[in-house]
């Protein structure tokens, strides 16, 4: 099956919604409540029912990163929640502090609807991963985990991405099961500084 790209998000788009995840980090350190979106404020492609991840980086260290993998709002405030979240919610991480916005960078990442990959053994998974273009999620009951095609830099060897996703998902990292699910998605990913 061949797998769908997203739509591309336009320039202008994109530093709209740079510009939300930014507005939503400020507004949740002086409110006690996240940026409150009207998507129908916005253009329409931001409107549309999209998910989003949203990582946040100090110093080119990871400071937070949440988000969604299915659709559930507006992308514009997908976005705006997910930000909120990663500077406030990710329990890696200590809530953000208002002097960290000048160092922080902010990297938002639109999925493409997860699609189901076929797959009967660990090794037609792995003959089927395309690295550097999927996002990866397994699943097994309850427990579930994914990794953005950005872990690609840091875990470039398809096996060795594999292991590290499953220990992400709970899940020992030899372990297989017919009854595992893993799906695939694609991600349109641009940053930016948070200073503003």
């Amino acid at each position: 099956m061949e797998h769908k790209p997203c739509p591309t998000i336009i320039p202008e788009h994109r530093l709209i919604l740079l510009d939300i995840a930014d507005q939503s980090l400020r507004y949740r350190l002086k409110h006690a409540h996240a940026l409150l979106v009207q998507p129908q404020e916005y253009p329409l492609p931001l409107q549309e029912l999209r998910a989003s991840f949203v990582t946040l980086h100090e110093q080119n260290q990871l400071r937070g990163c949440i988000g969604s993998l299915e659709p559930r709002w507006p992308l514009v405030k997908d976005v705006a929640q997910n930000a909120c979240a990663a500077g406030f919610s990710d329990p890696r991480f200590p809530p953000l502090q208002a002097q960290e916005l000048r160092q922080l960078e902010l990297h938002i990442s639109v999925l493409s609807v997860p699609e189901p990959i076929p797959v009967t053994s660990e090794q037609s998974l792995l003959d089927q991963l395309r690295p550097n273009i999927d996002g990866l999620i397994l699943k097994k009951g309850a427990k579930r985990g994914t990794f953005l095609p950005s872990v690609w830099e840091s875990l470039p060897d398809p096996e060795a991405f594999l292991r590290k996703l499953k220990l992400k998902a709970g899940l020992p990292q030899d372990y297989w099961s017919p009854l595992l699910e893993v799906f695939r998605y694609t991600t349109e990913s641009f940053s930016r500084s948070s200073v503003s």
